[in-house]
């Protein structure tokens, strides 16, 4: 058999045939070396168990500037929005971690319920009269966004410039060269939320970032000002990115599968371990983000020099056949769902209950007032972001 060829993650035919190319990594290439367009090495792991590993091992590191390496170059502005806990190892990223967790516990989540629902409702009231929508543009993109910038104190109508910043983080294959074509965009985005962490200095709010701002103030090495931007910004970027693709591969996999769509439609009870399904079956989070090797490490059968980037690729290990039965099936009473798509160890994502519980209320209620919802477009016409980090539609036109 040939060898397969270095994969381009976010490259469009990628995107397009991404589940067989990973069945046949998984197969004969599990942890597989490939390149980004400036030459930089990455590994691919791909198989369940080895993704597994790897999110555990404290060989592969987030930090990568303790091990002296440079990875975009030395952009001052765009270093004061990366001192955020997917960028650091324990103990800087348990202190940082610690200092929002409970913002996010599941009992303060619950108490967002009534609000998200009054959002999703708000939202499809706007587009109920025209019979279609862009899904995206129109629903899974407002509902996560508002609820994020609500929660930090954010003006809700600034969403559409915090998507286009957030497009220009996640977008394409992070070299040298696109980090240093969206430094503009970056630069931006930092002034802004600068203005709004000072504003908060001069007068604080009931808000999640004036508690921010005030564990800064406190000193004692609680939070500079690098941390504090980039905390601000990692929760505007992951809060809202994990759930919109969430919501758009939720429905369009529901929309694919009218069988399993009528279930959940004809049983409500359902929707929990429907949107873990959803999760596992086509993950929102594509890639977990760079880990770096610390050391030499040997995974998969394969050895990875110190220094070399590590990406767990999530989207293949929740559809790894030796995760669960099936998992080329959507089966939204599958039990038990041991799927990835929030990551695993000191990393796991922070927003998991918040992206669910938007999920689930997101889903259902689409489900319950349009049960006539159906695809607009050719389904082979719908593209997928080409993006590294995550997996979703460009957009979804669908009509009820």
């Amino acid at each position: 058999m040939p060898k397969i060829d270095p994969v381009n993650l976010a490259s469009p035919e990628f995107k397009a045939n991404a589940y067989s190319i990973y069945a046949r990594l998984r197969a004969e290439e599990p942890v597989h070396r490939t390149t980004l367009p400036d030459g930089r090495v990455l590994w691919l792991v791909t198989r369940y168990e080895d993704c597994v590993a790897a999110l555990k091992d404290e060989r592969l590191v987030k930090d990568w500037t303790s091990l002296g390496l440079e990875l975009f170059g030395a952009d001052n502005e765009r270093m004061q929005l990366e001192r955020h806990m997917l960028n650091m190892d324990p103990p800087t990223h348990t202190r940082l971690r610690a200092i929002v967790n409970k913002a996010f516990t599941p009992r303060l989540v619950e108490g967002l319920r009534g609000r998200i629902q009054t959002i999703a409702d708000g939202l499809l009231d706007e587009v109920q009269g025209r019979g279609e929508m862009d899904l995206i543009a129109d629903y899974a993109f407002p509902l996560p966004i508002i609820v994020i910038a609500e929660m930090l104190g954010v003006p809700v109508e600034d969403r559409y410039r915090i998507r286009a910043w957030s497009d220009a983080v996640v977008g394409g294959v992070p070299t040298r060269e696109k980090m240093e074509r969206v430094g503009t965009r970056l630069k931006e985005f930092k002034d802004y939320i600068l203005a709004m962490v000072e504003e908060r200095r001069r007068a604080p709010r009931e808000d999640l970032l004036s508690a921010l701002v005030h564990v800064e103030e406190e000193g004692a090495g609680k939070l500079d000002e690098k941390e504090l931007l980039s905390m601000v910004f990692l929760l505007l970027v992951a809060g809202h990115e994990t759930t919109v693709n969430l919501i758009a591969n939720g429905v369009l996999a529901l929309l694919t599968h009218p069988a399993e769509r009528e279930k959940l439609r004809a049983d409500p009870s359902l929707m929990k371990t429907a949107i873990e399904e959803l999760l596992r079956y086509d993950s929102p989070v594509e890639t977990a983000t760079f880990r770096f090797a610390r050391e030499d490490v040997e995974l998969g059968g394969a050895v990875i020099p110190k220094g070399d980037v590590v990406v767990v690729v999530l989207g293949s290990a929740n559809r790894d056949p030796e995760l669960t039965p099936s998992t080329e099936a959507l089966d939204l009473a599958r039990e038990p769902n041991r799927h990835i798509a929030f990551g695993l160890g000191v990393h796991y994502c922070l927003g998991a209950p918040l992206a669910r519980l938007e999920g689930q209320i997101a889903i259902g209620t689409l489900l319950r007032r349009m049960p006539a919802l159906a695809l607009k477009v050719p389904l082979e016409s719908i593209q997928i972001r080409p993006s590294l980090l995550v997996r979703g539609p460009v957009a979804l036109p669908v009509s009820f």
